[in-house]
Parts: structure tokens; C-alpha cells; sequence
């Protein structure tokens, strides 16, 4: 539990005041249509359904504001862990990446996976009441959720491949879908992967080791973190709000916010007055399962498919959930990571780049050692660190 009290330590950091990008409150209340037009870009909104039956939205920043058409290429971006397609516009059109590619000449979509609050949809299921909605983790995101929007995209701009660019569970997510489907490899020029997750067990996030580690009754966790959709119970995150964090109403947001809960933040990059967009769009809702599959992960030390448990046999045939073979990645990826990463550690990084073979093409360690795992979202210098050398590896593809 030692962990524990020291993320509690860390989130009492100040947060700084730094202002260079201003917030309006009102955004908070917008669509991400409705920002992304209030700040003068083109905007649509796409659905498509998948194999399964999930509703997904894709929002899409044809080209830039100055410009009327894009250079014919297309970037498609992928969200984390209880995010949204919001994660890519909320920080404003200096400093958010799907603002920026677009005025690179980019055509700019982002996806939203099963389950989060903007594809929170499907055919004959009922999320409020239906179970088996939630039967999910981030392996069915990565094999049916991208793959169904890239070919959606791919079909109605009529190209052949894209850019692919991926945070956090969308790098996971990129690796499950071209290992298990490895015909998309040739529908993506190049993958980015910032904040790589496909092995776990050096990362150091507190609440995602007491979900690894948790000894009790499984019922008792699930009363905390919810039992199909990933609700951190009121009671559990006013505890860590109220009695933790103390009075200063920007600790109290970050405290009871179950994304910072689980990833942290870094005090020093942190843009204090984007608080209220941000915490109006995040976290977007995922399945207990999703979070579930990644503690699995820090326990295997591998990058398995699910553990079903006693199940495993009817589901795999075998006893434990096969790997995830990376052979079968063949386009090139180019992965960032940063020292003070709580869910993406140095050791795991390296270890997947060798796992990936000839298909890992670069690696790049962010220079600030205080970069942590949302600043590659949320950061005052994420254009400066990560941006700018991601646009410009791209125009080598």
C-alpha cells in the first residue's frame, strides 16, 4: 500500500498557473463538433457500425482553417484509456494535434472506441442495462473497432493507406490489429505510437498495481471500480478527494478524476486553465474488462490476449490466452516515451522494440524528465517534445 500513499504525495503537487493556451469554460458544455467549429475549422461527424454491433463516431478536421483542401493524406489518431476523439482538439488550436496536422494539410480523423461516452451505442444492447454491452477489452478495440473505421475511411476518401497515430491504449490497440489482422499493415504508411503499451510490468502506476495485486474479494474491488462499466465508486473517489487532496480546488479535480487517479500528471506541464474543457470530456467511460486486461498484463510480464481464467480452454483452447505475435507487424512504428511515464516504463518500451524486430523504426526518449503519460495529450511543450518530430517523420513516408 506504500504505492498508494505516495501517489497521493505526488497529486498534492501544485499545478502550474502557465497560461499559453487559453480556456474558455464553455467548451467544457460543446460537442467536439461544436469546438472544433466554434474555432473556425471544418468539422464532420461519422458513424459506423461494427461486425459486433457497436455504433462508433468519427470526427473528422478535413483540412486546415486557412486552406480549403489537404494534401491527400490522411492522419488518423487514437485515443487512450477513458478518452475520446475531445483528446485531440481540447487544448486548443496551438497545442492540439489534430489542429495541427490539419493546418500541416493533413486530413485529420479521429476515432472513438467501443464504449466511450461519444460510441456509447449499439444495434440491440443497452449499456445501462445490458451486461453483455461490456464484454470487452481493448483486444476487441483493436481487432474489430480500428480496423472497421480505417476501412470506412479508407472507402470514402478513396485512398489506400494512412498515417496512424495512437495514445496509450490506442498504441495498444494498433499492435493487437496488425498482429492479429496483419493485412492491415499495408493500409498504414507509418504508426506513431506515443506512450507505448504492450508489455506492463515495470510500470509504476499505484492504482493499477493494487488492481494487479488486489488480495481481497473480487467483489469488494468491483463494488470500487465498478462491476461492467470502469465507475470508480462516489464514495471511494470523494475519500481520495475530500479527505486527501485538501482544499485547493485544482488538486480536489485531478483527485477525484479517475484518468489522473490512474496516470498522474506532471505539476511542471500541467496547463491549469484547460481544467474545466478537460474534466468536461474526461474520463469518457471504458469497460472494467479494458482495465482488467492491462493489470493482467503487469502480472504475465507478457502481452497476452485476455485471461479468462478456467474459461481460457473454451475460449483459446488452451490454458492461458495466447500472445500477441509482433512478427506479424511489418509497418514502421516509431515509439515515444518519457522518463516519468507512470503506465509506459523505459524497460517495457525497449522490450517491445525488440519484440517488433525491423518493424520498430526508431525510438525516441522525451528530453524533459518530468513527461509524463498525459502530457503527450495535455503537455505545455507536447508540440515542442513530440509534435513537431512526429510531422516531420511523417513527410519521410
Amino acid at each position: 500500500m506504500h504505492l498508494l500513499f505516495a501517489f497521493f504525495g505526488f497529486i498534492l503537487l501544485a499545478v502550474s498557473s502557465a497560461n499559453p493556451v487559453p480556456a474558455d469554460d464553455e467548451d467544457a458544455h460543446l460537442t467536439v463538433p461544436e469546438l472544433i467549429a466554434k474555432y473556425g475549422y471544418p468539422v464532420e461527424e461519422h458513424h459506423v457500425t461494427t461486425e459486433d454491433g457497436y455504433i462508433l463516431t468519427l470526427h473528422r478536421i478535413p483540412h486546415g482553417k486557412n486552406s480549403n483542401k489537404s494534401l491527400g493524406k490522411i492522419a488518423y489518431l487514437q485515443h487512450g484509456l477513458l478518452s475520446s476523439s475531445a483528446d485531440w482538439i481540447i487544448t486548443g488550436t496551438t497545442h492540439g494535434l489534430g489542429y495541427i496536422l490539419a493546418d500541416e494539410g493533413y486530413d485529420v480523423w479521429m476515432g472513438n472506441a467501443r464504449g466511450n461516452k461519444l460510441s456509447r451505442n449499439h444495434t440491440s444492447l443497452n449499456p445501462d442495462k445490458d451486461s453483455e454491452f461490456w464484454k470487452f477489452s481493448w483486444h476487441q478495440i483493436g481487432a474489430i473497432d480500428v480496423p472497421t473505421m480505417i476501412d470506412y475511411i479508407l472507402e470514402l476518401t478513396n485512398q489506400t493507406n494512412l498515417y496512424h497515430i495512437g495514445h496509450s491504449q490506442g498504441t495498444t490497440s494498433y499492435y493487437v490489429m496488425t498482429s492479429m489482422r496483419p493485412e492491415y499493415n499495408d493500409k498504414i504508411k507509418a504508426h506513431f505510437s506515443l506512450a507505448p503499451i504492450g508489455y506492463m510490468n515495470h510500470m509504476t502506476s499505484p492504482l493499477m498495481h493494487i488492481m494487479a495485486f488486489w488480495s481481497g474479494p473480487l467483489d469488494l474491488l468491483f463494488n470500487l471500480i465498478g462491476v461492467n462499466e470502469f465507475l470508480p465508486s462516489n464514495e471511494f473517489m470523494a475519500l481520495v478527494g475530500n479527505v486527501l487532496c485538501g482544499d485547493d480546488d485544482i488538486t480536489q479535480i485531478l483527485c477525484t478524476n479517475a484518468l489522473f487517479a490512474v496516470c498522474g500528471f506532471s505539476a511542471s506541464e500541467m496547463n491549469a486553465t484547460i481544467l474545466p474543457v478537460l474534466t468536461g470530456h474526461t474520463p469518457a467511460g471504458a469497460s472494467v474488462m479494458q482495465v482488467m486486461h492491462y493489470a493482467q498484463e503487469i502480472n504475465s510480464g507478457g502481452f497476452r490476449q485476455y485471461d479468462f481464467g478456467l474459461d481460457n480452454w473454451n475460449h483459446y483452447h488452451s490454458l492461458t490466452p495466447p500472445p500477441y505475435d509482433l512478427s506479424k507487424i511489418t509497418a514502421p512504428i516509431y515509439l515515444f516515451y518519457s522518463h516519468n511515464d507512470w503506465l509506459s516504463a523505459e524497460q517495457d518500451v525497449i522490450k517491445l522494440c525488440k519484440g517488433l524486430g525491423s518493424a520498430c523504426a526508431g525510438k525516441f526518449l522525451v528530453s524533459d524528465n518530468g513527461f509524463n503519460h498525459l502530457d503527450y495529450m495535455f503537455g505545455i511543450h507536447a508540440p515542442e517534445y513530440v509534435y513537431d518530430r512526429v510531422i516531420s517523420l511523417m513527410a519521410r513516408h
